[in-house]
């Protein structure tokens, strides 16, 4: 009978472990709270010190500055402006704001690390996310308005296009500090050093002279393999 509650127990705390490291992504904090800084000195945790906590004001926790603009003069028409914030350490989350120019977007991309909830404040944009193949890779896409809420998976491949004929403007926050963005056009045709062009001209049904084009825009560099 001891056996036998013993062999329970251990499948409990298997079960139990093992949804912990599946629902969590960023380390679980074991403190309120573990500021960032500069100093190296103290606890090490999330890749950074943190800083000791007597020592923590409410300006840890603070950022300003989303109501300015961001530069939207590039080729994209986009600018995201991410609040730096040190209490983000071991908190997983994130926050940024994003402007788009007429016409801006920001490409087809991956956050491999995070799910993301989009606000439109202003404009009107065109978002959506692909599924994977299990899936079928099929398109949910949405046209967003003042007050409109989406939110995108972790890890699929997902894009955001102002459509108005205004300028955006989106908030967009994350469910890491460190959420990772991966660009689809920019990983594939602006690696270094570059993929081989045959192998993308097949993979993409591409002109071979094609995909060199875009190598050059993606990434005009000279480890070029040919």
């Amino acid at each position: 009978m001891k056996d036998l509650f013993q062999c329970f127990l251990a499948k409990i705390i298997l079960v139990a472990l093992a949804s912990s490291f599946v629902s969590c992504y960023d380390p679980s904090p074991l403190q309120d709270y573990c500021v960032a800084t500069n100093e190296t000195n103290g606890a090490f945790v999330n890749g950074r010190f943190c800083k000791d906590p007597k020592l923590v004001t409410a300006n840890d926790f603070f950022a300003s500055g989303l109501n300015i603009p961001g530069n939207t003069s590039n080729r994209l028409g986009s600018f995201v402006n991410p609040a730096n914030i040190p209490g983000y350490n071991t908190l997983g989350v994130a926050i940024a704001r994003i402007d788009f120019a007429p016409g801006g977007q920001i490409p087809p991309h991956i956050h491999p690390r995070a799910s993301e909830v989009l606000l439109v404040v202003k404009g009107k944009l065109l978002v959506g996310f692909v599924s994977s193949n299990e899936y079928n890779y099929t398109l949910f896409s949405k046209i967003l308005y003042p007050g409109d809420v989406f939110v995108f998976p972790i890890g699929l491949v997902q894009y955001h296009a102002n459509i108005g004929k205004t300028n955006a403007i989106a908030i967009g926050a994350v469910g890491s500090q460190n959420p990772g963005f991966i660009s689809v056009g920019d990983a594939v045709f602006g690696s270094r050093p570059s993929i081989d062009p045959k192998i993308l001209a097949k993979a993409f049904a591409l002109d071979i002279n094609t995909v060199r084009y875009l190598r050059k825009v993606f990434s005009p560099q000279d480890d070029i393999v040919e």
